[in-house]
């Protein structure tokens, strides 16, 4: 299992970092459609990279890690402080309760992340809807009473009814992410929360990303948006409550944000 390493970030400047990341993996070409990208890649739904992820999350779930992402442990005291604001603004404005959906949430890498900091929460649920490999794992080894796994949205919503949505990283990796945003926003979910969100000038771009192969074997599409057609999509419905920038970074020129939106009808007041 892969634990975080930062001996060759501490050896080598960042621009040099960046440069080498990008002429063995990273993220490559501007493809005219989505099933040009797919033509090139291998695909995320393998039962390698479940295996692994699997492995990883039951590491975390047994406490002999603090989180994984991607499959990769980490034992830092690391938080993703814009998502916690999120969720505990979220659980006080709901009477101390918290109900989330993940949309793509893997097999619970949020959930466990935030866990400790949580606990003060009164009645949480925290719902993953994900490809049926994952909720059949999920169902298996990690679900109880607090973190649900469905194998679709409309199922999540028959069970309970989250307050908060959250995107995290997964609008990118679909071949229709204005179809499917679109259909989440006719859900009317009080908040939505979005993490990871990778952004250029210009039109938006189809790559094709070649994951570092110390984390796993794989390639897939990668979407780059255009910062102000997405925000554009999103106002018709939600006002924005805060940004934030990410600190990942790709060997393409770009910028990673994140955001919190409130349904407008909830209060109008709230938007910047």
């Amino acid at each position: 299992m892969i634990y975080k390493k930062d001996i060759l970030k501490d050896l080598l400047p960042p621009i040099i970092i960046r440069r080498l990341t990008g002429l063995f993996y990273g993220w490559h070409g501007n493809y005219s459609d989505w099933d040009s990208a797919l033509a090139e890649c291998t695909g995320y739904d393998s039962m390698s990279i479940l295996d692994m992820v699997k492995q990883a999350a039951l590491i975390v779930k047994n406490g002999k890690a603090r989180y994984e992402r991607d499959s990769v442990l980490f034992n830092d005291y690391y938080y993703n402080y814009p998502l916690l604001t999120a969720l505990l603004y979220v659980s006080a404005r709901q009477g101390n309760r918290l109900n989330v959906l993940d949309f793509g949430g893997s097999l619970g890498s949020s959930y466990y992340h935030c866990r400790s900091i949580l606990s003060s929460v009164s009645e949480p649920r925290w719902n993953i809807v994900e490809q049926k490999l994952y909720v059949d794992s999920g169902i298996e080894l990690f679900q109880d009473d607090i973190l649900r796994f469905h194998y679709t949205v409309d199922e999540c919503l028959a069970d309970s009814l989250p307050d908060i949505l959250i995107l995290s990283s997964v609008l990118p990796y679909l071949r229709e992410p204005y179809k499917v945003l679109e259909s989440l926003m006719q859900k009317e979910f009080n908040y939505i929360f979005f993490d990871k969100m990778p952004f250029i000038k210009g039109q938006d771009r189809i790559t094709v990303q070649k994951v570092n192969p110390e984390i796993y074997a794989a390639s897939y599409p990668c979407w780059f948006f255009n910062e102000n057609k997405f925000l554009q999509f999103i106002n018709n419905k939600y006002s924005l409550i805060y940004q934030f920038d990410n600190q990942d970074r790709t060997n393409i020129k770009s910028v990673f944000r994140g955001y919190l939106f409130e349904l407008k009808k909830l209060s109008p007041d709230l938007s910047v």
